[in-house]
């Protein structure tokens, strides 16, 4: 029970049984400031920092009202009311003086592990650093001090990123203690748990919102999904098998037909230079232009038809973008759909690195409807286009001029706001759950309309903060806050200064993804430098084999979707939302249940034909095997093609887990 406390001195507020904001007079759990913040943006990689001047201690408490209280300094010159909400467990804290800088101390038991902070890739357990909430590219390597990180930064850009760099931040947190919280604020905002016993909550704002939420881990996940309504159900013709990445042009085709010919399950062909290419010193881009380019594929609406009628769909690529020197341009300019720049009405350009585009202004909602309707009715779903890549989305600057609101405060809703256009565009056409479009750029409130995330650009390697292992990190944590299903770019994607694909990533890779909802490829930044699936007959017996073995799991990732509906349960889960009581599951990132049946430990170390694995109480056995294994940790043999993979005996799938060996 939600409860707000007064006391001698103070109040607290009470949630799951605890006393967790906890303020007294002479150890104050609120503060105020004022601020004057720098933002710098360098092609999607931002710093942001703050010079605040903080307010007298709030050492007043004066009690207003059942469940209110006003805070004050003793000279009056700062003063902060606090609430809750009288139709919802939902703390509202309002500086009622001009500040506009707010700090709450959330206090915790000393063995509580904390998770949330959004899509993270680097650490699930948030204990002992601080989380900046700020949509970004997340960077290449991610591990300041290492080689590829240095090299990426090295022209001042910052675009080597950190381990706090994603593009899907999220002011969520949930506690072992049986509690979570989420704020509605968008402004910027910090979660910093570096000192035990605390979580401070910073937020660029002189308004917080924060809805509160009680129960053991797997409860809160399903609160926190049902927030937005249920999940979108994933179309039934993903799942039967791998989605192919090419990017050749009309010899995708060709490249296409050979992987089919050679056994491989497809249930789909990825094109995402459909729209044309651009080359350009990070690698081969595309042209954002968003329409048929019929240079590169030509016949293309045939060729749509004669995949759809063997079962396969094709799909394409789309962001929130467009090119100064592509044709679409002219018509939203004149149309006065771009946001401005501050000194005039020319419309604001941002630099993608070697060519320039325009923000289309989604606060606009002329704007909007036109893209909806325009770009992606008409130029993609009518033109045939089963699915997309919905890129970008993180790279909103805060010195330009919107249709309504303040930057500050749309950068992070600028995710939301394009799933929101993707989503109506599908749901004109009557398309919804058939579409399968799926989303990297993420913040509170894109579990309503995004129906499948992917975990962004990671490196082409095994690195501890931007390799593949960082894909499992990304699907546990989204799916914490509300997001059901996750996937990653097979193979990788950030190819740069000679770091390349190698047969066992590739190899590893593909493990992987056969246990992820969706298996789809990608040809990376730089095709030409890296392995492809079809570079040598060992990747192609690889893709087939494992395309196949993610076919054959449909009925059992149709029971995970229908799972997700009806309970906000993800796909691909932390070991602790089975496991609540089993504190050796609270922090384990690198392997996960699939659907309560599945343990699965996918290896992303670089020459690893063994590794440890947990397996929580009841029975387990070896899917390769067929040896039953008993609770605890365990070193499993794992040779290239053998992934640790684990199911319930007793499951109604095991006879379907047992024909996988096979």
């Amino acid at each position: 029970m939600v409860a707000l406390t007064p006391c001698e001195r103070g109040f607290d507020l009470h949630l799951a049984g605890r006393a967790v904001l906890c303020h007294r007079s002479e150890y104050p759990a609120i503060s105020v400031a004022s601020g004057d913040p720098v933002v710098t943006m360098v092609r999607g990689n931002f710093r942001l920092s703050d010079t605040p001047v903080a307010a007298r201690p709030l050492s007043v408490c004066e009690v207003v009202g059942a469940g209110a209280v006003v805070l004050s300094s003793d000279d009056g010159a700062a003063k902060v009311a606090l609430s809750l909400a009288p139709d919802a467990p939902r703390l509202i804290v309002t500086a009622l003086t001009e500040h506009d800088r707010i700090t709450l101390d959330i206090s915790q038991a000393p063995d509580d592990v904390l998770w949330g902070g959004g899509e993270q890739m680097s650490y699930l357990a948030l204990n002992g650093r601080s989380f900046p909430i700020w949509t970004s590219e997340p960077g290449v390597g991610r591990e300041p001090g290492t080689p590829l990180t240095d090299q990426a930064s090295a022209d001042g850009s910052f675009a080597g990123g950190d381990y706090w760099t994603t593009n899907y931040p999220e002011p969520t947190v949930l506690c072992s203690g049986g509690w979570a919280l989420s704020l509605a604020n968008a402004e910027y905002a910090e979660l910093d748990a570096r000192v035990p016993g605390r979580l401070r909550l910073h937020v660029w704002s002189g308004a917080v919102t924060i809805d509160l939420f009680e129960g053991v881990p797997a409860d809160l996940t399903r609160q926190l999904g049902a927030r937005f309504g249920p999940r979108q159900a994933l179309p039934e013709w993903a799942l039967g098998g791998a989605i192919v990445g090419l990017k050749q042009g009309e010899g995708s085709f060709d490249r296409l037909e050979r992987l089919i010919e050679a056994g491989a399950a497809v249930s789909g062909l990825w094109c995402e230079d459909w729209v044309g290419i651009r080359e350009t010193s990070f690698g081969r881009r595309l042209f954002w232009d968003w329409q048929w380019n019929a240079d590169r594929y030509p016949d293309l609406p045939a060729r749509i038809a004669a995949l759809k009628a063997r079962g396969i769909r094709f799909l394409g690529y789309v962001n929130p973008y467009l090119a100064v020197d592509g044709p679409l341009y002219p018509e939203a300019a004149a149309k006065g759909y771009f946001a401005r720049c501050l000194d005039s009405d020319e419309p604001y350009a941002v630099d993608f690195g070697e060519f320039h585009a325009g923000v289309v202004d989604f606060t606009n909602p002329d704007a909007a409807a036109w893209f909806a309707e325009e770009v992606i009715g008409k130029r993609m779903l009518d033109f045939g286009l089963d699915g997309w890549m919905a890129d970008f989305g993180e790279y909103l600057p805060t010195d330009l001029r919107l249709h309504s609101g303040d930057p500050m405060q749309e950068h992070n809703r600028w995710p939301v706001r394009w799933a929101e256009v993707n989503a109506r565009a599908v749901a004109s056409r009557g398309r919804t759950g058939d579409v399968l479009w799926f989303m990297r750029a993420g913040h509170t409130g894109v579990q309503a309309h995004c129906p499948l995330l992917w975990a962004g650009d990671q490196s082409v390697d095994f690195s501890r903060h931007d390799g593949i292992g960082t894909v499992i990190t990304a699907a546990l944590s989204s799916g914490l806050v509300g997001n059901a299903f996750s996937h990653s770019d097979v193979g990788g994607y950030t190819s740069l200064f000679g770091n390349v694909r190698t047969p066992e990533l590739m190899l590893r890779w593909y493990e992987l993804g056969a246990f992820s909802p969706v298996m789809r490829t990608h040809e990376g930044n730089r095709p030409d430098d890296n392995l492809q699936i079809d570079s040598n007959a060992e990747l192609i017996d690889g893709f087939v084999r494992w395309s196949k073995v993610h076919a054959r799991l449909a009925p059992y990732v149709r029971h995970l979707v229908a799972e997700a509906q009806a309970t906000g349960l993800p796909a691909q889960r932390a070991l602790f939302l089975h496991y609540p009581e089993d504190r050796e599951t609270f922090t384990i990132q690198d392997q996960f249940l699939y659907g309560a049946d599945l343990m699965v430990a996918p290896v992303i170390e670089a020459g690893a034909v063994m590794r440890r694995v947990y397996l929580p109480e009841g029975e387990w056995r070896h899917l390769w095997s067929g040896q039953d294994y008993a609770p605890g940790w365990h070193d499993v043999a794992a040779p290239i093609g053998e992934p640790p993979v684990f199911y319930r005996p007793q499951s109604t799938f095991a006879p379907l887990f047992a024909e996988l060996a096979r």
